[in-house]
C-alpha cells in the first residue's frame, strides 16, 4: 500500500491518521519464505513537526507461520509490531521531498509517497524471534532417519559418545585389539 504523504508534508505542524492495511501474503528474506496467517487494518499517524521532521507513528500485530527449530513444525507466531520513526524533512526546489541519510528510511520513503509494505517489512526483521518452538519440551527430529519425535518414537540407535570421553575410548578400542 502506497501513501500520498504531501499534504502533511506541506502544512507545518499538520497531522494525519490514515487507515492502513497490510497486504503481505509472505514474508521473504535470507531465512526463507514464510507465510503471513493473519493481518489487521491499524492506524498510522503522521506528523510534521515545524517542518523539520516527520513522525510516523503504529501499532499493528501480525500472525507469520514459522517452523520450530527443532521439529520444522509450522508454528504460527504473533509479531508485535511498534512503528516509531522520526524522518528528517528537506526542501528540494519547488516541490517537497522527504529526505535523510538512513539508508533504510529509503526503502520506505519516496518523496512523497510512503511505501507501508515496506515500513512492515522493515519492523518485522527487528521483531523477528531468535528461537521459535513448537513446545518447550519439543524433542526435535532424529538425526538418522528424520522422524519427528514428538509423534513417534523411530526406534533408531542415537547414543552419541561425549567427546570429552573421546580419548579414553581410543584406549580401550587398543586393548581390544590386542
Amino acid at each position: 500500500m502506497i501513501l500520498d504523504i504531501s499534504t502533511i508534508l506541506s502544512s507545518e505542524n499538520g497531522e494525519e491518521e490514515k487507515e492502513v492495511h497490510i497486504d503481505m501474503e509472505s514474508f521473504a528474506s535470507k531465512m526463507g519464505v514464510f507465510p503471513v496467517l493473519k493481518s489487521k487494518p491499524f492506524t498510522l499517524r503522521l506528523s510534521n513537526v515545524e517542518n523539520r521532521q516527520l513522525l510516523i507513528h503504529g501499532e499493528t500485530d501480525v500472525t507469520v507461520a514459522i517452523p520450530c527449530d527443532r521439529c520444522l513444525t509450522e508454528v504460527p507466531v504473533k509479531l508485535c509490531l511498534v512503528i516509531d520513526k522520526t524522518v528528517p524533512i528537506e526542501r528540494k526546489g519547488p516541490g517537497e521531498e522527504v529526505s535523510g541519510d538512513d539508508p533504510q528510511q529509503r526503502e520506505y520513503l519516496e518523496g512523497c509517497r510512503l511505501d507501508v509494505e515496506r515500513l512492515i517489512y522493515g519492523e518485522m526483521l527487528v521483531a523477528w524471534p531468535m528461537k521459535v518452538l513448537c513446545k518447550e519440551d519439543c524433542k526435535g527430529i532424529c538425526e538418522k532417519c528424520g522422524t519427528n519425535l514428538n509423534q513417534t518414537d523411530c526406534g533408531c540407535d542415537r547414543w552419541v559418545p561425549d567427546p570429552r570421553m573421546a580419548a579414553f575410548q581410543d584406549v580401550f578400542n587398543k586393548f581390544k585389539e590386542v
